[in-house]
């Protein structure tokens, strides 16, 4: 049963109240924390456990993503095989991994003591209706916007940008397109991570890992760099943070998800 990893969560430590799954593919743990955010917004919970995991890294499962053509080749130097943006990327590098977070009412963590590491203040999702593999740019950014809508924000108070950035031709392209048709002239001067290039995408739980790295560059002021970023490709002409992590403050983030099938969701964070 897909549920029975939060079933066990639930009988483990005793959680009482509403127990759901989102099967989403690569914007899973997204959607799951953005389900989460809105329970609490609205009242309904004052605390939940969200987020995601992924094991897809076995034969038939690997098998079946080669014969998608959207894997990696460079297989002779696996550590540079994951490289979004670049003009010499081949595809994506398959992971496994989880990420969790404890997401609750901000009185509800300052009354316990809890340690606050962000904020989250927007949330939005769409489907781009269009495709089951190829991406567009109209539904990626029905949903950015959305979440900006949620956070009463502006184009111009998001001040950095965790991508999807899977290392594919079709997807790197189409994402850059994206954030300049969100945010026009001002995506120049964002600084945006691909985290894929170190971790490799996890699938489900990749969702939940970019944006607890989002929340910890809040906190810390330390922005994610994207490796193997070498020689960029010309239609991806934004401010990639090359090679090697940038100290800059910021108080506003940005993390997109999306997902075969045209499932979107975007996050926003604020930093405390």
């Amino acid at each position: 049963m897909p549920n029975s990893i939060a079933n066990h969560i639930a009988i483990a430590f005793g959680v009482g109240g509403p127990n759901s799954t989102i099967s989403n593919a690569c914007v899973s743990s997204a959607e799951a924390i953005g389900h989460a955010y809105q329970q609490i917004s609205q009242g309904r919970l004052s605390i939940a456990v969200c987020g995601g995991t992924e094991s897809l890294v076995w034969e038939a499962t690997m098998a079946a993503w080669c014969k998608l053509r959207v894997m990696s080749t460079q297989n002779d130097k696996p550590e540079q095989a994951s490289r979004p943006f670049d003009k010499h990327r081949d595809g994506m590098v398959m992971a496994d991994g989880a990420g969790i977070l404890i997401l609750e009412d901000m009185e509800h963590a300052r009354a316990r003591g809890a340690k606050i590491y962000a904020e989250i203040i927007g949330y939005g999702a769409s489907c781009d209706a269009h495709h089951i593999t190829a991406p567009h740019t109209s539904g990626q950014a029905r949903a950015i916007q959305a979440a900006l809508d949620d956070a009463k924000l502006a184009i111009s108070d998001i001040q950095y940008i965790n991508a999807h950035g899977t290392g594919t031709q079709l997807n790197d392209v189409t994402e850059t397109e994206t954030i300049k048709m969100v945010f026009g002239p001002l995506a120049y001067k964002i600084p945006i991570t691909a985290q894929k290039a170190m971790t490799g995408h996890a699938i489900g739980a990749a969702g939940a890992m970019e944006i607890i790295a989002t929340a910890l560059s809040l906190q810390h002021g330390i922005l994610l760099p994207t490796i193997n970023l070498h020689e960029p490709d010309p239609l991806c002409d934004l401010d990639y943070i090359a090679n090697e992590a940038r100290k800059q403050r910021i108080d506003i983030a940005l993390s997109n998800h999306f997902a075969f099938g045209g499932a979107n969701a975007a996050l926003v964070l604020r930093g405390i």
